[in-house]
Formats: C-alpha cells, sequence, structure tokens
C-alpha cells in the first residue's frame, strides 16, 4: 500500500495528534483500511483494540470511583466506551481523511460515518500496542479518555450529556447551555455539522463535530461537562 501525499500528511498527522510515530507505518495503515478497501483490513484489530480501550477505561474510572460496586462501573463505562465518543474522538483527530475506503464507502461518505469511524479508532489503539506495547496504548487511551473520565456523573448514568449539563447548571443556578451550528457541510450521510455549547456567563465554549447536529450537541455537552467537573469538581464522589 503506497498512500499518496494527501494520505500521507493526513497520516503523518494521526500520529502527531495521537503523540505516537510509528516505527512500523503500515500498523497505522492497516488500521484505518476497511474492509471494502483490501481483504488486509482493519476487522482483527478492533477486536485486540475493544479490549485494551475497555480495560483501560475499566480501569481509569475504577481508580476514580473508589466507592462504586460493579454494576455501576459497568453502567459508566458503557456510557462512555460507545460508538458516538469514538467516533467523536476520530473526528477531533481527522482520522477520516487518512481512511483506506472502496469506490463505494467513498461515494457514500464513509470517511464520515461513525461506525467506519469507530470502528478504526479502536484497531489503531491495537496498532499501537502492536507497534510499541500494551502501556503505550492505554496511555493513549487515557490521553484521549481523561476528560470524559473527570466528568462522568456516577449518579446520573443513563441520561445523555445535554440533560446532565442542564441538570448541572440548573444545580449551581447558572443559565442554560445556548447551542448554534458554526458550521455545516454537505447533505445527508455526508453531512457534517460543527456546533457550539456557549455556557454564557460562565465565558466557556465548547465545540464539537459529528455527522448529525444532535451528535455534534452531544460532544460539546460532554466537552462542558468534564471542564465543569475539572473547573469546579464535587466535594465528594457519590458513594456505593
Amino acid at each position: 500500500m503506497k498512500p499518496n501525499p494527501v494520505k500521507q500528511r493526513a497520516l503523518q498527522q494521526i500520529q502527531q495528534r495521537l503523540d505516537h510515530i510509528f516505527k512500523r507505518p503500515e500498523l497505522l495503515e492497516q488500521a484505518l483500511t476497511h474492509r471494502s478497501f483490501s481483504s488486509r483490513n482493519n476487522e482483527r484489530f478492533e477486536f485486540v483494540g475493544d479490549a485494551i480501550l475497555n480495560y483501560t477505561v475499566a480501569k481509569m474510572l475504577f481508580e476514580t470511583f473508589t466507592e462504586l460496586p460493579e454494576g455501576r462501573l459497568s453502567r459508566m463505562r458503557a456510557n462512555l466506551v460507545n460508538q458516538d465518543t469514538l467516533a467523536a474522538i476520530a473526528v477531533s483527530l481527522n482520522v477520516g481523511d487518512a481512511l483506506f475506503l472502496g469506490p463505494g464507502e467513498l461515494k457514500s461518505g464513509g470517511f464520515n460515518r461513525p461506525s467506519i469511524l469507530a470502528d478504526a479508532m479502536e484497531a489503531v489503539f491495537a496498532a499501537i500496542s502492536f507497534d510499541a506495547d500494551f502501556n503505550t496504548a492505554e496511555k493513549t487511551v487515557r490521553r484521549l479518555f481523561a476528560q470524559r473520565v473527570a466528568g462522568a456523573d456516577a449518579a446520573g448514568q443513563g441520561k445523555d450529556a445535554k440533560t446532565l449539563l442542564q441538570e448541572t447548571l440548573q444545580a449551581r443556578r447558572l443559565a442554560l447551555p445556548k447551542y448554534r451550528i458554526e458550521a455545516q457541510h454537505g447533505e445527508g450521510c455526508n453531512a457534517e455539522f460543527t456546533i457550539a455549547c456557549d455556557l454564557g456567563e460562565l465565558g466557556f465554549i465548547t465545540t464539537a463535530k459529528a455527522n448529525s447536529r444532535r451528535a455534534a450537541e452531544q460532544e460539546a455537552a460532554k466537552q462542558a461537562l468534564a471542564w465543569l467537573a475539572e473547573k469546579y469538581p464535587p466535594r465528594a464522589r457519590a458513594n456505593g
């Protein structure tokens, strides 16, 4: 596989954003190869990457919420490790620009499809472990999920991020967030929305991209929750 110059630049940028330069760049290329492009694709990598991701996030939650029982921790992990979150992280890394897709997927906008982006992110975690070791892959996951874990609500799992953000602000007697479309490109499965979440008097604005307005709003709300948790940490963690 010989990436063209544009694809090569995208691969280099992803490595910089991951803070991992591959000694074996072919591993990253395979992690970003969809089955529509080649039989040497990322499906087996996903299997390993999923295990790395679930273990790392589980350990992060175990360390952060020291009093919570297994059932609550499992629900929190499920709320953090999902297609929407992985796709949002992939968008922030511009993974779509580096994907290797077959003609059909290219034509239908596969580079923006959440399922393809999420699968690629899992495969990337595996590729890092193959290129270096498990600890390096774990550090990468920790860095990408640190704010999300810090902003996780132990008592409010099952509620979406927008609802949790609204409740958090109301509890502090602050104005509700305002969402606005900063940019919109394409239509249908090729659509991409950039949404801003404005916290008003707190003077903080988050932005997120996704292939639907709702998904972008949810991701912007998650970022706002993470910022609130860091800026105004709760005095005590929820007990089990």
